[in-house]
């Protein structure tokens, strides 16, 4: 704690920590001085702690954002805020929620605004001009100058609690390279979005598939000009040597309704000016509205990230792809070198009872998501990438860092949309200083009905605990949990998620890749038995109830070389490999297949929970192979899994004429089955077909 300074820790109480504590109880009472105002407000001891600390109460409401000073007989000590902005005083007294943040044009003017209630002075750094902003109400400065500003770099120089500092506006539309100054914006001077959102008439009807933008055509095999940028995502027709499509046809061609994406906004540890240097999943957030230039063809030019962001999300709409967007709102890179903590310390962050920093996210830091100007960020930042960039949804990591009521204020701003808008979360409940039962985890599902999270339960019953690498699941472990299959297919687990918010998924950027799993798990295996194996997780994952998700590569079973967390690992571990996607074409046809089936009927993406028991019946088969019918408008279905080595001859539930829709048996592919029984080899998945 820093000596010789009176800290305002509450609206009625100072702590001051001195080395000359005892001569100064000997003086009169202390008192507080208003300098500009030349008044003072009385205040008196309230506690003595050890021999430097002492406790001080007032009766008066101390202005924030003002010069003041303890007076206590001779000696004189600077007053500051501390824990008082944590406090819901200060949140209902200097909330600035209906205030337009940041800077914007308006009919040739700009202007700047920025919240900084705590400051006692906020000057504009524009080019070379510098001018003083004003302070409105709530701790809102603000500022405006003739002409469109749109391109020029700007920054604030600060003074807070006696430091004068330069800083970055956090409402920054875009940076210079390397998150060197904000950039002022006027959209419409940018490209703009003209192809619409694809319509979709209910996000049961969503199949999602994740994507890091550099990974997805860094790989000298992508046929892609522009590689690991925006603009390489946006190329059209991209082939390997040998003609095969990559990129964004060979997604569009798989039949995926979402992309998502992993973040995209300014994140740390890549030099922007030499991308290839380094390497970085994104989850390292320094500015939530600007977008990471090293996905830029021109990093140094913040309107041409801008651009070419907007021509990616172009080409996903008129490829009938929706975006989803991966946004990381529960922590920041470095806590102590963010423009929060420099322009209101304390505020942003969330704290313990001790007083020490909060971190159940396990990166140094939790942002405060309850507190009024945090939620408002956010929900600034989500109406953003609506409005100005098109986006068709959100995946907020770490969600069960974040409060309940920030989620819900989110669903509800997108509620007004007219195509609805995918919201999905980790709602791993973490150990964060916030009530647990105001925590976004899976546990509360039932108070964010808007709301779908990642199913742990899905995933660990299919391949495993994810935090036992031994451990095995139903594909993996010869039918082990097979009694949880029912839950499975019919979109529900025990914690209470329903099919309307369940996220099915066995592989995603996190922990091993499911090949890499397999390697640990059944190594005793040749590659041909571990890839039916593999092909029956991503069946049952594309043959449930809920929405499917599927890691990039996933279907041509994609590896990291065993490195788990492979987020700072670079090009070589991450890359999608579109030369093993030659290799395994057939075996990405038995997902297309499935995909297409998904899409085609609307059986395998039921509405309510009614329909799932009337259409869904597991059928009674020898353990572990597992069975279940469909039973569609004109058609009906069975799907026969068997996560044995065994052949399994089985009755069919009627007799007739079956096709086999889909099937990882690639010899038996195509095939009818006329009669009552079928043979269902080791590591099978088939779905059949019989019209009524």
């Amino acid at each position: 704690m820093d000596t010789h300074v009176a800290w305002i820790d509450d609206f009625h109480h100072i702590t001051l920590k001195t080395n000359n504590i005892s001569t100064l109880i000997l003086q009169d009472l202390p008192k507080i001085y208003w300098p500009r105002k030349k008044k003072y407000f009385m205040a008196k001891i309230k506690n003595v702690t050890g021999s430097s600390t002492v406790n001080i109460g007032f009766s008066d409401f101390l202005p924030m954002g003002e010069i003041l000073e303890l007076i206590w007989g001779e000696e004189t000590f600077p007053v500051y805020p501390r824990a008082v902005v944590q406090t819901k005083w200060f949140d209902e007294n200097y909330s600035a929620i209906d205030e337009k943040l940041g800077a914007y044009c308006i009919n040739d003017i700009t202007y700047f605004s920025i919240w900084a209630p705590i400051a006692t002075s906020v000057t504009l750094y524009l080019n070379n001009m510098a001018k003083k902003l004003n302070r409105q109400k709530k701790g809102v400065w603000t500022c405006q100058i003739d002409g469109n500003w749109h391109g020029s770099a700007y920054e604030y120089e600060i003074t807070v609690n006696g430091k004068t500092m330069r800083v970055n506006d956090p409402y920054a539309k875009s940076l210079l390279a390397n998150s060197e100054k904000g950039i002022v914006i006027d959209f419409s001077k940018t490209n703009q979005i003209t192809a619409k959102r694809p319509v979709i008439e209910s996000l049961q009807d969503a199949i999602i598939y994740e994507l890091h933008v550099r990974d997805a055509t860094i790989h000298p095999e992508s046929g892609v000009k522009n590689k690991g940028t925006f603009l390489g995502l946006s190329e059209k027709e991209a082939k390997t040597e040998n003609g095969f499509s990559t990129g964004l046809s060979y997604i569009k061609d798989l039949g995926f309704t979402h992309i998502q994406l992993l973040p995209i906004n300014d994140f740390a540890r890549v030099n922007e000016l030499e991308p290839k240097e380094q390497y970085n999943w994104g989850y390292d957030p320094l500015f939530f509205q600007a977008l990471e230039g090293s996905y830029s063809i021109s990093p140094n030019d913040p309107i041409s990230r801008i651009n070419e962001c907007k021509n990616m999300i172009q080409s996903f709409h008129e490829a009938g792809l929706s975006v989803i967007l991966d946004v990381v709102f529960n922590h920041v890179f470095i806590m102590e070198q963010s423009p929060f903590e420099k322009l209101v310390p304390g505020y942003y962050f969330r704290y313990k009872e001790d007083g020490s920093i909060s971190n159940g996210t396990g990166v140094g830091n939790d942002l405060a998501t309850e507190r009024t100007m945090v939620r408002k960020l956010i929900l600034d930042t989500i109406d953003l990438f609506i409005s100005e960039y098109q986006v068709s949804g959100f995946r907020f990591d770490l969600m069960g860092a974040i409060d309940i009521e920030t989620m819900n204020e989110i669903a509800r701003r997108c509620e007004k949309e007219s195509n609805p808008i995918m919201l999905l979360g980790e709602g791993w409940d973490l150990a964060t200083a916030l009530d647990p039962f105001k925590r976004a985890t899976t546990v509360n599902s039932d108070q964010l009905q808007g709301i779908r999270f990642f199913n742990d339960y899905f995933r660990d019953s299919l391949k495993g605990n994810l935090f036992n690498e031994a451990d095995t699941g139903y594909v993996n472990g010869g039918g082990r949990l097979v009694e949880r299959l029912p839950h499975l297919v019919m979109g529900s687990n025990v914690e209470g998620l329903s099919h309307l918010q369940t996220i099915n998924y066995v592989e995603c950027h996190d922990n091993h890749t499911l090949w890499d799993r397999l390697i640990l798990t059944n190594s005793h295996e040749n590659d041909d038995v571990r890839k039916k194996i593999h092909s029956l997780a991503t069946g049952i994952t594309l043959l449930s109830q809920g929405v499917p998700f599927i890691h990039a590569g996933q279907e041509w079973f994609r590896t990291k070389q065993g490195i788990e967390n492979s987020y700072i690992s670079g090009d070589e571990i991450n890359q999608l490999d579109w030369k093993k996607r030659e290799l395994e074409e057939k075996n990405i046809k038995f997902i297309d297949n499935l995909i297409s089936m998904r899409k085609k009927y609307e059986v395998f993406r039921l509405r309510s929970d009614d329909e799932i028991r009337r259409r869904l019946h597991v059928l009674k088969t020898p353990k572990p192979l597992f069975a279940y019918t469909l039973f569609g408008n004109g058609e009906d279905f069975t799907i026969y899994i068997n996560p044995t080595k065994e052949n399994y001859n089985l009755q069919l539930p009627s007799p007739g004429l079956w096709k086999v829709v889909a099937t990882n048996d690639l010899i038996n592919a195509n095939r009818d089955i006329e009669g009552e029984f079928i043979v269902v080899g080791p590591y099978v998945l088939v779905v059949l077909i019989k019209k009524r």
